[in-house]
């Protein structure tokens, strides 16, 4: 019998009076009231509830991390939540941290967060290196990634991250990187092209960001995706959609209410989130699936002829990562490839074009540095036909190779990293950080910590001579993180680093440059720590050009 049906017969057993006299008692006023009451005691008592084990959850990490230093709370409740700041200031924050407590402290935001920040080799050596399957990505610093980069291997955890691990390795070998040096290359000299056309019109004072993060985005659209995107030149769909992206994830990290979804979604900053990925994720599928059917006929091609006089194309990153496999023989799915694609294209455009930024900024303003780099680059060059960097050539700098290590000590383009961890980790002097809680590994504060390095605020490039870092610690210097889960595309942005810092000392000599806008001093800038260290109005550097002709483009 259907529901409909016993409901009718159950009402030819009662009265209409009675029917009509309860929900006339429901429909009341009285009756309305005592409903909406009971609403309003049930989630008052869900809230209460949630507040008693909020609070109670704050009292037992305190009570936890009570074994570190903490600085000078606002409040047991709201902590350090008015201690934050951005830029310049927060940087000289974290200075006036490490000189204080030198190896590491205890900071909570409000009764939700609780962090503890190391900031000294041996603190960052046992959180660092963990086994990856008890090392989790916290969703505080990285959950606003996960729309667009997915369970990508930036963002993934446990048996899922150890399989994507096995999975990419392949794509950053040695080999495979010998293909993108001539791609540097060719980014590189279309980037000179345009700063020699600048110069002989008489601008030679310009902004770096903007000029390298736009050539390192064509560079990395070479290597992924053999696309020739001309975005150094012209206005590239998917170009502009990636830096529309990476604007709108450090607008939403700032604002702590659009951290959650629900909220996010409906903002106007949302909307225009969702526009510009459907963007990129289009243009990824739409590569994905022809260089699925390419491999396939080519797969056909090859078992129906032994032997083929058509040139091989070299293989890019999407190329690799669909031919590998796991050890059950599956490979990544179309929406896998994607999320990796994307990852490649977030995290390698932009700390690279960060890093090539600082070490052209220091190597301005040190100009004797600079002529020792220029004389190795142009020692190595003498005799050939072409200004091109092999890859044979990245292990003949070996100053130009230190003078870039320690801008990334000075100017590391990611400033910390975070990890939570399934069980307690031990740490020095019998301190233990409890499962749960966000560890916050400083790389900004190990770099210059006076305690790890001397005089750690002086660019010396020779710290880095390999007679001078037999007493450093393995974890002293970590621009790129370090243990299982380190950054797998170092080598990738080593290699492209030492291309184009060399062909640009080749080319140009580069002095401290000025704001337009806001009048500073010669190479006085104001850092700015934003998803990587760029700086307050932009970082300017004046140019003299050093050759007469052109760079071709390849």
């Amino acid at each position: 019998m259907s529901v409909a049906g016993a409901l009718g017969g159950l009402s030819s057993f009662l009265p209409s009076s009675i029917l009509q006299g309860g929900l006339s008692q429901v429909l009341s006023w009285a009756g309305l009231c005592q409903v909406l009451f009971a609403i309003f005691i049930g989630l008052a008592g869900v809230v209460a509830f949630c507040t008693v084990r909020l609070l109670a959850r704050h009292v037992w990490y305190t009570h936890r991390l009570s074994c570190f230093s903490k600085p000078h709370a606002d409040s047991w409740l709201l902590g350090h939540l008015s201690q934050m700041k951005r830029g310049e200031e927060g940087l000289h924050h974290t200075d006036k941290l490490v000189q204080t407590y030198k190896h590491s402290c205890y900071w909570f935001m409000g009764p939700f967060y609780h962090l503890v920040r190391v900031f000294h080799p041996d603190y960052n050596k046992p959180l660092l290196m963990a086994p990856a399957n008890i090392t989790v990505k916290d969703e505080l610093f990285y959950g606003i990634l996960r729309p667009w980069l997915g369970r990508s291997l930036l963002l993934s955890n446990g048996e899922e991250w150890h399989r994507r691990r096995r999975l990419l390795t392949p794509a950053f070998h040695f080999d495979i990187l010998k293909n993108y040096v001539a791609m540097f290359n060719s980014s590189t000299n279309t980037l000179h092209a345009k700063w020699r056309r600048l110069v002989e019109e008489g601008e030679g004072n310009m902004e770096m960001f903007d000029h390298v993060t736009l050539m390192t985005l064509d560079s990395l659209l070479k290597c992924a995706f053999s696309y020739n995107s001309n975005c150094q030149e012209s206005t590239s769909e998917y170009a502009s959609a990636i830096a529309e992206l990476h604007d709108l994830i450090i607008e939403r990290r700032t604002k702590i209410l659009h951290h959650w979804d629900w909220l996010y979604w409906r903002t106007r900053q949302g909307q225009k989130f969702k526009k510009a990925l459907s963007v990129v994720n289009r243009f990824t599928r739409e590569v994905v699936q022809r260089r699925r059917a390419l491999i396939s006929q080519q797969r056909e091609t090859a078992t129906q002829s032994d032997s083929t006089t058509e040139p091989r194309r070299r293989k890019d990153f999407v190329d690799i990562i669909l031919l590998e496999k796991d050890d059950e023989g599956r490979g990544l799915t179309d929406e896998e490839i994607q999320a990796e694609a994307n990852t490649f294209m977030f995290a390698g455009h932009d700390t690279t074009a960060s890093a090539i930024c600082w070490v052209l900024y220091n190597l301005a303003c040190h100009t004797h540095y600079q002529e020792q780099c220029r004389q190795e680059v142009m020692d190595l060059m003498q005799g050939r036909d072409t200004e091109e960097i092999e890859w044979d050539d990245l292990s003949s700098l070996p100053f130009t190779t230190m003078c870039i290590k320690e801008a990334l000590r000075l100017h590391s383009p990611v400033l910390a990293v975070t990890r939570k961890y399934t069980q307690d980790m031990k740490l020095p002097g019998d301190r233990t950080v409890p499962k749960g809680a966000i560890c916050l590994v400083s790389i900004y504060g190990t770099h210059r910590n006076p305690a790890v390095w001397t005089n750690p605020q002086e660019f010396q490039p020779l710290r880095f001579d390999p007679a001078n870092t037999r007493g450093h610690s393995s974890h002293a210097f970590i621009p790129f993180s370090s243990g299982p889960r380190n950054c797998i595309g170092q080598k990738f942005a080593l290699a492209e680093l030492r291309v184009v810092v060399a062909l640009t000392l080749l080319r140009f000599r580069l002095t401290p440059g000025i704001n337009p806008d806001l009048g500073t001093a010669p190479g006085e800038v104001r850092r700015l720590p934003l998803l990587v260290l760029r700086a307050e109005g932009g970082l300017w550097l004046q140019l003299e050009s050093l050759t007469s002709h052109t760079s071709r483009d390849d």
